[in-house]
């Protein structure tokens, strides 16, 4: 139209609840939305650690059980899937406790959503596209409250989950909008446990959200400041809770940033998740560690097209030197949490660059990259990253 205003969908998150200790207000907020007999979804890893026994406390005191479903791999896929939904029906539940990091929150929605499902439908009828959310029953999607205990992948205050289908090592995202949990728990200190190389690749993680929606072409000005101050907390505490783990003023602050970061790409993501997904699907690496690898080598790739948004970030930011500025200081902050270099240093083979590069094509992701991503253009880049 020639009057050139946009026409956008927008939409908000969630109730928040946040700050320390609050996961004990866990069994109250599963009675207000009406759970009475919950299943907490966790990984392999926290079932086993006092916070999610701690959990468990809050719920069984409170009448609601302790019942855990943990065998949720790093990068979930539909077989985990199938058996969380075998132990939801077993147990008679009616709704899911979403309990970790984004591969325990991912899979928990995916239960909650095709659990109550007719057999006929397939999660993967359900893919991000177009209207196909439709395909699914709303009415059978039971609650998802989310309680993170990472500060990264913000699927606390989403309304999608990502998903790897074992026979294709193809990572897709499952979109309903009653995925958005009714309740999240905010508790920085949950996340105090996290090993080191966890809290940076998960930190970095929120930090490729802010970037990318930052970056992205669409028109979103609430995501923009969003994805804005989501970067200052990030530059200014990452460090900090890498070097001071049980910091529970940084901690909040990431956990913030996770969460604006969520917030924000709803305004689009870019190359460096459409490089990331394929890497982490094929190779099983750690989703936010493999964004911090790709991230330098994307950020000059896209420079023709964002160099005077990225300037105006860093004065913000309180960096001296624009674009290169920006650059050297997520280069330094990769450094100083020990983040892998190269794409190699994970492990990436050359022989396989040219099905990464076929299917970062295929990812959705591609589409809110402000450079056109062509398959020369993606190919050069993957070797960039080499």
């Amino acid at each position: 139209m020639s009057h050139g205003v946009p026409n956008r969908n927008w939409s908000y998150p969630t109730a928040i609840k946040f700050g320390v200790g609050r996961i004990a207000e866990l069994a109250e907020h599963a009675a207000g939305a009406g759970l009475k007999k919950p299943l907490l979804v966790t990984d392999k890893a926290l079932a086993s650690l006092p916070i999610t026994a701690q959990a468990l406390d809050v719920l069984e005191a409170a009448g609601l059980g302790r019942a855990v479903f943990s065998e949720v791999d790093p990068n979930p896929n539909e077989k985990n899937m199938a058996d969380g939904i075998a132990v939801y029906k077993a147990g008679g539940h009616d709704g899911v406790l979403c309990f970790g990091g984004g591969s325990a929150l991912d899979l928990g929605k995916m239960i909650a959503l095709m659990a109550g499902q007719a057999p006929g439908l397939s999660v993967w009828d359900l893919e991000d596209i177009d209207d196909w959310y439709t395909r699914a029953d709303a009415s059978k999607i039971a609650p998802v409250i989310a309680v993170p205990t990472t500060a990264g992948t913000g699927s606390e205050v989403g309304r999608a989950g990502v998903l790897t289908n074992s026979d294709t090592h193809k990572k897709k995202i499952i979109f309903h909008p009653k995925l958005m949990p009714v309740v999240t728990i905010c508790d920085p200190a949950l996340t105090v446990g996290m090993p080191k190389f966890i809290t940076a690749g998960t930190g970095m993680d929120a930090l490729a959200h802010c970037l990318e929606a930052y970056c992205s072409p669409f028109y979103h000005p609430m995501s923009q400041g969003i994805a804005l101050e989501g970067m200052r907390l990030v530059f200014e505490n990452l460090r900090e809770v890498y070097a001071n783990p049980t910091n529970l003023m940084a901690r909040g602050h990431m956990m913030s940033a996770a969460a604006m970061g969520a917030v924000a790409f709803q305004k689009g993501l870019g190359a460096i998740h459409s490089l990331s997904h394929p890497v982490g699907a094929v190779y099983g690496t750690h989703h936010g560690t493999t964004n911090a690898v790709v991230m330098p080598m994307v950020l000059e790739f896209n420079r023709p097209a964002i160099e005077d948004r990225i300037k105006a970030a860093a004065a913000y930011l309180g960096f001296d030197g624009g674009f290169a500025g920006f650059h050297d200081q997520i280069m330094e902050l990769r450094s100083a949490l020990a983040i892998p270099e190269t794409l190699t240093a994970m492990g990436v083979l050359y022989k396989d660059l040219d099905m990464l590069t076929d299917m970062a094509l295929e990812d959705p992701s591609c589409g809110g990259n402000p450079v056109e991503m062509t398959r020369e253009n993606t190919r050069a880049l993957f070797d960039a990253c080499m």
